[in-house]
């Protein structure tokens, strides 16, 4: 059987994570689910990976989830899943995540887009949470990120009317990092995490750290993350390879200390 998730090592650095199922457009099975959390946590603990791409087919980044392992399925089905620790795993991970969306990112799949922190999509991508035409709501945290992303009232437009949308729209609403053709989506992306895979491994996991802190507990629990991480960097050989390099004008050589 041909696996639902494939990895990839495009560049120094960078690891691809690739949804496999073309035949149902990416669309989130519990298989597949469980094979994102542990490739995850996996990128996560591995010194060699800097970076993270998150990538699927040419017609769909994911559709959302996979219906026929929820139309009759209980509440209790559903708990007994975990999808919490499932969606940790990928919100958990410390290093910077791109998500290359081409195609549909529809319900589950927007919500994994959303747990990027970089979003590069295609100027055909679809965007959207559909769930209340269905008679459920997201369960991914779109709620949340969303309204985070986009602010109350145009996830309220987007959440409660349940109307896909296009790329363009997506990037005036501030969900989208970067509109780029189609064919460019993945290449860029690549490109983009090559870009961060030179640059200080403690800098760039402190600053997604920081920013998820204000995120999740406020300004003020925020700015304070910020200074403490901020005045721990000054002890790194990076912070004085990085002011040197700058100071003598060539180029840093860091070494993730």
């Amino acid at each position: 059987m041909e696996a639902v998730l494939i990895e990839e090592r495009p560049a120094e650095g960078v690891i691809v994570l690739r949804l496999n199922r073309p035949e149902v457009l990416n669309a989130l099975n519990l298989a597949l689910r469980r094979a994102l959390a542990e490739a995850f946590t996996r990128a996560d603990a591995d010194d060699s990976v800097k970076a993270v791409v998150l990538a699927g087919g040419e017609r769909a980044f994911c559709a959302g989830a996979d219906l026929n392992e929820y139309v009759d399925a209980t509440p209790a089905e559903v708990m007994e899943r975990q999808m919490d620790r499932l969606w940790g795993a990928i919100a958990g991970c410390r290093k910077p995540v791109i998500a290359a969306v081409r195609g549909h990112a529809l319900g589950g799949g927007c919500e994994l887009a959303m747990h990027a922190d970089i979003i590069v999509a295609g100027t055909g991508a679809r965007f959207g949470q559909p769930e209340v035409k269905i008679g459920i709501m997201p369960g991914g945290g779109a709620t949340q990120r969303l309204v985070q992303a986009v602010g109350k009232f145009a996830a309220m437009n987007i959440l409660l009317r349940g109307e896909p949308f296009g790329a363009p729209a997506a990037q005036a609403l501030g969900l989208v990092s970067e509109v780029v053709e189609d064919a460019q989506v993945e290449p860029h992306a690549i490109r983009i995490a090559g870009e961060l895979a030179q640059l200080p491994v403690l800098s760039l996991r402190l600053i997604k750290e920081a920013v998820l802190e204000g995120l999740s507990s406020g300004l003020e629990s925020g700015l304070r993350f910020e200074r403490r991480s901020f005045q721990a960097l000054f002890a790194t050989e990076d912070k004085t390879e990085g002011m040197r390099a700058r100071l003598e004008k060539r180029a840093p050589v860091f070494v993730g200390r």
